[in-house]
């Protein structure tokens, strides 16, 4: 938009300044067969969008053109356009698929098949599956690190963080965590990767280059057992400074010092807090509650839980577009 502008006679065109675009915020519910939109300037969900069975894996395209969700009863990954929001395309995978990652030019798709042990390689442009990677039993977290050379596939029985070299396809080392990893996490600067382990109650710090677990985040709670603080999800801060990790059914998100791997604050958040997203410009993160069927917004700066927004059922990932 355009509006004039008379300056000593002489007129003069100039930009209106447009408002600000909010984010656009996804959330997969896994029992609900849908995806929640959630506005975030007005934080409430203004449309509900029907997808396949089972919906956890959920991701915008690095363009922000497209939100991806992997509907695991249904073997596939269905494709959301983020202007119509509809499900427009699907993209193979293997069985039950779970969790996913792409590579930084949104050119490739690695997705964790839970029901076979292996991580299926898609070309996003071909839309085709390319290539497998056998791994451990039920793999389920995944990520690339900050270079791209090598992608972190986590297996939840076998209980290791493999490391698998992206232009070989291959395995270059195992590292063993504790029970259950769910999710893995790179620092931005690639100096640290952390993996949460379900069962095993803890955060584990890896070297990426020695492939060695350097330290663990511990978490003690007053009040509640050790069986009931279940680490998932993990937000990364971009100056690496704070790290933010879903305690499950304790119904608590850690606030973590990125350096010296200490808990600062535990905030109460839903019930079975799963999974997380910060939005582009880090003021906000969104964490899914899967029982209490929810999502709770945390002021980032201020560490503190501001809203709570009611989604579908058992609410499970959460993706924002990207600016």
């Amino acid at each position: 938009m355009w509006r004039r502008c008379l300056v000593s006679g002489t007129v003069l065109w100039l930009a209106a300044a447009a408002p600000a675009s909010a984010f656009m915020a996804y959330v997969s519910n896994e029992k609900g067969n849908t995806v929640s939109v959630i506005d975030t300037d007005s934080w409430t969900v203004t449309k509900t969008i029907k997808v396949g069975q089972r919906p956890r894996g959920i991701e915008f395209s690095r363009d922000g053109k497209f939100v991806m969700v992997a509907v695991g009863d249904d073997d596939t990954i269905q494709v959301i356009d983020a202007k119509k929001q509809e499900v427009v395309d699907t993209l193979p995978s293997g069985p039950d698929p779970e969790l996913f990652a792409q590579d930084a030019a949104g050119k490739v798709m690695y997705v964790a098949n839970e029901n076979d042990n292996t991580v299926t390689v898609i070309d996003l442009e071909k839309r085709a599956r390319i290539g497998d990677v056998q791994v451990g039993v039920e793999p389920e977290g995944m990520t690339i690190s900050p270079d791209g050379k090598i992608l972190i596939n986590t297996s939840e029985t076998t209980n290791m963080a493999h490391f698998i070299d992206t232009s070989t396809r291959q395995i270059v080392a195992n590292v063993l965590v504790d029970a259950r990893p769910r999710f893995a996490e790179f620092k931005h600067d690639g100096s640290e990767l952390w993996v949460s382990s379900e069962i095993g109650g803890t955060v584990s710090i890896i070297d990426p280059v020695k492939h060695v677990v350097t330290g663990k985040v511990t978490f003690s709670i007053p009040g509640l057992r050790s069986e009931a603080i279940q680490p998932v999800g993990i937000g990364m801060t971009k100056d690496d400074k704070t790290a933010f990790v879903a305690l499950g059914p304790a119904n608590r998100v850690a606030v973590v010092d990125a350096v010296s791997h200490k808990v600062t604050k535990y905030l109460l958040v839903g019930q079975r807090v799963w999974h997380m997203a910060f939005t582009p410009d880090e003021k906000y993160l969104l964490v899914t509650n899967g029982v209490s069927n929810d999502v709770s917004v945390i002021d980032v700066a201020a560490q503190k839980v501001t809203k709570t927004i009611q989604v579908g059922e058992l609410p499970w990932g959460v993706t924002i577009a990207p600016q």
